[in-house]
């Protein structure tokens, strides 16, 4: 089955271009494109795709914002921040609200369909240029986490079981349980009470 892509950008340019690399790529269906936060939310209310590729500016709302409305409101669809600002603090901010990836506007073909790839099959994907941002960045030390990650994280902080976590963030305890896991592999934390003192000594809770 194709990946519907959409993408939410107010420069036809970008569009344009990003449409010209991916409309003939097997595997991939082109849904359209929004140029403000305010279409692409009546976009969502209508149709739902796979992907969105979106733009952190836009002229009536922060991409960033909008990416946190969109997440909570469409918890199934991936979102790739696409910017040309290629800043530590917004890479972060756009995967703390629930972005799955962070590309540039330079990306190739090549690195569009990774992106899309890796996020459909539940990774994180920060191109290449925005991942040398991230580990040159003073605080590189630091894993990135989802936001999604961030939650669970608090809540086995209070103490919850797998189940109790579930239950209160609407998610099976299978994918707590492997949130967990990630959570574990991404501190290098051997067990959940180093983790949880690693993500208080680096303020994460």
């Amino acid at each position: 089955m194709a990946t519907k892509i959409f993408i939410t950008d107010d420069h036809y340019m970008i569009v344009e271009g990003i449409r010209s690399l991916l409309q003939h790529e097997a595997g991939v269906e082109w849904m359209g494109h929004a140029m403000t936060a305010a279409s692409c939310l009546a976009f969502l209310r209508q149709q739902q795709p796979d992907v969105i590729l979106m733009d952190i500016s836009l002229p009536d709302m922060s991409g960033i914002d909008l990416c946190k409305t969109v997440k909570e409101n469409y918890p199934a669809v991936h979102i790739v921040g696409l910017s040309s600002f290629n800043q530590q603090s917004f890479i972060q901010k756009m995967l703390d609200n629930g972005a799955s990836g962070y590309t540039l506007k330079n990306a190739t073909r090549d690195e569009l369909i990774e992106a899309i790839d890796a996020v459909m099959d539940g990774r994180i994907y920060l191109s290449h240029d925005a991942s040398v941002t991230m580990k040159s960045n003073k605080d590189a030390k630091l894993p990135v986490i989802t936001r999604r990650e961030k939650e669970v994280l608090v809540l086995i902080a209070e103490g919850l079981t797998n189940n109790e976590i579930a239950e209160k963030l609407f998610i099976s305890s299978t994918t707590v349980d492997t949130h967990r896991k990630n959570l574990l592999t991404k501190f290098e934390a051997k067990n959940t009470a180093t983790l949880i003192k690693m993500a208080v000594q680096q303020h994460f809770i």
